[in-house]
C-alpha cells in the first residue's frame, strides 16, 4: 500500500500521469545491465539495445545475478535504464571527454561510477566518492572488478572536497533522497513520510552547497534523484540557479522515446522513464547545470 501522502501529491502534480504511475509500481521492473566493453565484447541474447546507452540492453527476464560468474568478473552491471540516461548528460555538455577530472559525490554501489569511468578517457580522472564507510567498500569492490584504471575511491564528505576550489570538470550528485522511485521496495515505502522528503530536501541544498566551490568554472554539475517530488529535485535546481549563479543547459532529447522535458518557472528539466507503453521508474529527474 502506497501512502496517502504521495498519492495525493502526485494525483495534483503536473507531469505526471498518476494512474499510470500507481499501476506501474504495481507492476515487475524491467531487467536492464551495462555490459563492460573492455571485458566483454558481447550482448546478451534476445535483449534489446537502451537508446541513450551504447552499451545499456534490456533483458527478457533477470536472471540470477549472484550466480553468475560474468558478474562477479565485472563483464556487466545491472543498472535501471533511466539511471543510463547519465551516458546523454555527459556526452551532451562536456565536450571533449579526454583529460578531464570527475567527481561522483555519491557512488555507491557503483553503478554510476562504473558507468562515468567507461564513458571517460584513460587520460581522465575519475574520483568515485561515498560518504558512509559501509558503502564505500562496497563502491570500492565494484570500481575494482570493472577494472578501469581511471578511477579512486573516497570516503569523504562532500565538504571536504571544498578545499579542490575549481579542481573538477564533471561533479555528478545522485543524492540521496525519499525514493519515490524504489516504491516497488517495502522498504522505501515504510520510510516514505511527508516530513521526511523536507528533510531529504534541506539535506541536498546542503550537499550541493558544500561541494559547488570544487567545481570549475564553466564545469559541469549533474543533478539526479530518484524521487518524484518537485521539493527535491526542480525547486532545489531553481534554489541553485538563484543563489550560486548556475545556468540551465538543455539537452537534445528529439529522438529518445520516454525522456519527458519539463518546463519548471522557465527552466528546463529531464524526467526519464517511459519506454512505450511501460514505465521504468526508478531515476526521477537528471538536470545539467553550466
Amino acid at each position: 500500500m502506497l501512502p496517502d501522502g504521495f498519492k495525493q501529491r502526485i494525483a495534483n502534480q503536473k507531469n505526471i500521469d498518476s494512474d499510470a504511475l500507481l499501476k506501474a509500481l504495481e507492476e515487475p521492473s524491467p531487467v536492464s545491465i551495462r555490459v563492460n566493453p573492455s571485458k566483454w565484447g558481447k550482448y546478451p541474447l534476445n535483449s534489446e539495445p537502451v537508446p541513450w546507452c551504447e552499451s545499456g540492453y534490456y533483458l527478457e527476464g533477470r536472471p540470477s545475478f549472484t550466480l553468475d560468474p560474468l558478474f562477479h568478473s565485472g563483464c556487466y552491471y545491472p543498472r535501471e535504464a533511466s539511471g543510463m540516461f547519465l551516458e546523454q548528460a555527459i556526452m551532451q555538455t562536456a565536450g571533449s571527454v579526454e583529460n578531464i577530472r570527475v567527481l561522483d559525490l555519491c557512488g555507491a554501489p557503483g553503478g554510476k561510477s562504473t558507468h562515468l569511468s567507461d564513458i571517460i578517457g584513460s587520460d581522465s580522472l575519475l574520483v568515485a566518492n561515498e560518504v558512509i564507510r559501509s558503502r564505500s567498500v562496497v563502491l570500492a569492490e565494484s570500481v575494482t572488478k570493472w577494472g578501469r584504471a581511471n578511477t579512486l575511491v573516497t570516503n569523504n564528505d562532500p565538504s571536504d572536497f571544498s578545499r579542490l576550489s575549481g579542481f573538477f570538470d564533471v561533479i555528478l550528485v545522485d543524492s540521496p533522497c525519499s525514493g519515490e522511485g524504489m516504491f516497488r521496495n517495502n522498504t522505501a515505502v515504510n520510510e516514505w513520510s511527508v516530513e521526511n522528503t523536507i528533510h531529504c530536501s534541506e539535506r541536498q541544498k546542503r550537499i550541493i552547497a558544500d561541494v559547488w566551490p570544487a567545481l570549475k568554472e564553466n564545469g559541469i554539475l549533474i543533478y539526479s534523484t530518484c524521487t518524484f517530488n518537485p521539493g527535491e529535485n526542480e525547486e532545489n535546481i531553481s534554489w541553485l540557479i538563484e543563489n550560486h549563479e548556475a545556468e540551465c543547459e538543455r539537452l537534445n532529447i528529439a529522438v529518445f522515446k520516454g525522456i519527458l522535458e519539463i518546463n519548471f518557472q522557465g527552466t528546463l528539466f529531464r524526467l526519464s522513464g517511459k519506454k512505450e507503453s511501460r514505465l521504468k521508474f526508478r531515476s526521477g529527474t537528471i538536470k545539467c547545470i553550466i
